[in-house]
């Protein structure tokens, strides 16, 4: 038997028309919807074995409430065609333990150390180092704070995945009308190549430490380009290898910083004291810009897009509740672990500066330079200025304090963490790219648009800029991507919150009120750094146009917000009366009509 589908409207006036009654093999479906999946498409005609109806078909009518528009429902929730890790890695179901398998653990490994790069890019790297360098260890619960945020978000983003079977991207373009959508995936995008600018340059400099300067910024810039090229091409071998690949990278991550950390062997009363003790004694702008500056470098925008697309590598029966709660327990488990790491990694940067270098002041260090035949002492001008760091000063002074060994070893890590954070960066962009806009290019043109689109203005920052003049441009993209983030933040909250969407694993009302007061919080912050920076550059230019992209900006994320609260089910809100998240369903046929 086949099922021929129609769709009609709910409008206010509806009951007054006339209309001819429905034909007897007509059935108008009101049931909550099942969650389609790239796996499981919406065919415009089903098939069944059963007889009946009008020359063998039976007629649904598929019914869409029109009056609430703020989001769109569109029928094909398909994904484009060739998106990269197609590769499904088998989860055993076989297994006796009940309560936690390692097996099943070690098959859900993996997207979750991928979605951790992102907190161990160069960027984070130089945050850290400056944390340490201007606070010493008072901001390290900061850090641990901002690190725990991002875990609940990733968590949101996971789930999100796992349940629908769409990463964010997908999701945004199948709800969200074209206009909105289309300045959603602009800022997105804008976050991704500030993000890729910073891993792109960081692994640039580590180039250039290396070779003590003989490779020119815009030469490692291009080795760099050609060998994230090759790179990306690993998992023709298979997911798990490339997973694999990243955790070699994380190790060496661990290893060369863990290495600083043992040398200078900071003070662990401290240390824990900053870590868990939230106070800032003694504290003014500098340190409280740099906390700001904490938490846009750790919560990126575009991970929470990856990690949503990393988690479908993983086969899950999305009919079957129990898989689906055993996915999202083991893909946070995983998680917990993952940010884990990655924030001992951080910890050892923030330590190692604050131990060593905090309240050094530059003539301090240009003796020190000169005393050990350091060629780099011009870096630091015989003045009683407070020492300030970047990721290629750090590694100088490193080397002027500790020794040659330290100055390379450092630049090792920094490359192992440019090198693996502009992998994903890239994968991001693809996702991204191909989710929102639907594309269905070959793999080879989409990696090229979206590593050119982050490639151009690398290249000439690094054809224009000295090595030695980037700690600005830092300062510049952190507060890009900071900016981004209500971007990935309210479409996260909003989407998970539909029990339409997310069915019985929507969000419930305190991580509802959670992740509102967290959508907040990022946005204060984004205003107070944006003000401090803009103010920090002293052009009345400059105020006016940045007061235009603050009201065009603050209207934006206003009208997301306000997209969200209905998506949550505030009533008042809906001019139905209904909670929003049950006026905008578009009802799919009865599960007894499915495949």
């Amino acid at each position: 038997m086949q099922v021929q589908l129609f769709n009609i409207s709910h409008e206010p006036n509806l009951s007054t028309r006339t209309r001819d009654p429905l034909p007897e093999n007509v059935h108008i479906s009101s049931l909550p919807p099942s969650v389609p999946t790239e796996d499981e498409p919406q065919d415009a005609d089903r098939q069944d074995n059963s007889e009946g109806g009008v020359h063998g078909k039976k007629v649904v009518i598929q019914t869409r409430h029109t009056h609430q528009g703020a989001f769109l429902h569109r029928h094909n929730y398909g994904a484009a065609s060739g998106t990269h890790l197609e590769e499904r890695v088998p989860v055993p179901q076989n297994d006796t333990q009940t309560i936690f398998s390692l097996r099943k653990l070690w098959a859900y490994t993996g997207p979750g150390f991928l979605m951790s790069i992102a907190y161990l890019d160069p960027g984070n790297i130089e945050s850290d180092l400056q944390s340490g360098a201007k606070a010493g260890f008072k901001l390290l619960w900061v850090l641990l704070g901002a690190t725990v945020m991002g875990l609940l978000l990733q968590r949101l983003s996971a789930r999100l995945g796992v349940v629908t079977g769409l990463h964010l991207a997908q999701v945004c373009h199948h709800h969200y009308r074209t206009v909105p959508r289309i300045i959603l995936w602009l800022m997105v995008e804008l976050a991704i190549i500030g993000s890729d600018m910073q891993e792109v340059i960081g692994c640039a400099i580590a180039f250039s430490l290396l070779s003590s300067g003989r490779i020119p910024l815009w030469g490692g810039v291009l080795i760099t380009i050609i060998d994230t090229f090759a790179f990306l091409f690993l998992d023709k071998y298979g997911l798990r290898k490339l997973e694999a690949f990243f955790g070699v990278l994380i190790t060496i991550m661990a290893i060369t910083f863990g290495y600083e950390y043992a040398m200078v062997r900071p003070d662990q009363s401290q240390l824990l004291m900053g870590m868990f003790v939230p106070y800032c004694q003694g504290c003014g702008a500098v340190q409280l810009g740099q906390a700001v500056g904490i938490v846009g470098a750790v919560i990126m925008p575009h991970n929470i897009y990856l990690h949503s697309a990393l988690v479908k590598s993983r086969e899950v029966d999305r009919t079957n509740k129990k898989q689906i709660s055993e996915a999202n327990k083991y893909f946070f488990i995983e998680s917990c672990i993952a940010l884990l790491v990655s924030f001992i990694i951080n910890v050892f940067v923030v330590a190692v500066f604050a131990e060593a270098f905090y309240e050094r002041t530059n003539v301090e260090v240009n003796s020190v330079c000169n005393r050990t035949g350091s060629p780099h002492s011009h870096l630091f001008p015989l003045n009683n200025h407070t020492l300030e760091v970047d990721i290629y000063k750090g590694g100088v002074v490193l080397g002027c304090f500790f020794g040659p060994a330290a100055l390379y070893i450092w630049a090792i890590g920094i490359l192992a963490a440019g090198q693996s954070s502009t992998m994903t960066g890239t994968y991001s962009g693809q996702f991204v790219m191909e989710g929102f806009l639907n594309l269905r290019w070959s793999r080879f043109a989409r990696v090229a648009l979206t590593r050119s689109l982050a490639i151009a203005p690398t290249l000439l920052v690094a054809v224009f800029q000295d090595v030695q003049h980037l700690t600005g441009l830092n300062d510049f993209l952190n507060v890009l991507q900071s900016m981004q983030l209500p971007f990935a933040l309210i479409p996260i909250l909003t989407f998970t919150s539909l029990p339409s969407l997310m069915k019985d694993f929507a969000n419930g009302l305190l991580l509802k009120i959670w992740g509102g007061l967290l959508v907040l919080t990022v946005c204060a912050i984004n205003v107070y750094f944006v003000v401090l920076y803009v103010t920090s550059l002293g052009s009345v230019w400059l105020y006016v146009l940045a007061a235009f992209l603050s009201v065009a900006y603050l209207t934006f994320v206003g009208y997301l917000a306000w997209l969200c609260l209905i998506a949550v089910g505030v009533p008042c809100l809906d001019p139905s009366g209904r909670r929003g998240n049950d006026a905008s369903v578009l009802i799919e046929p009865q599960p007894e009509f499915e495949s």
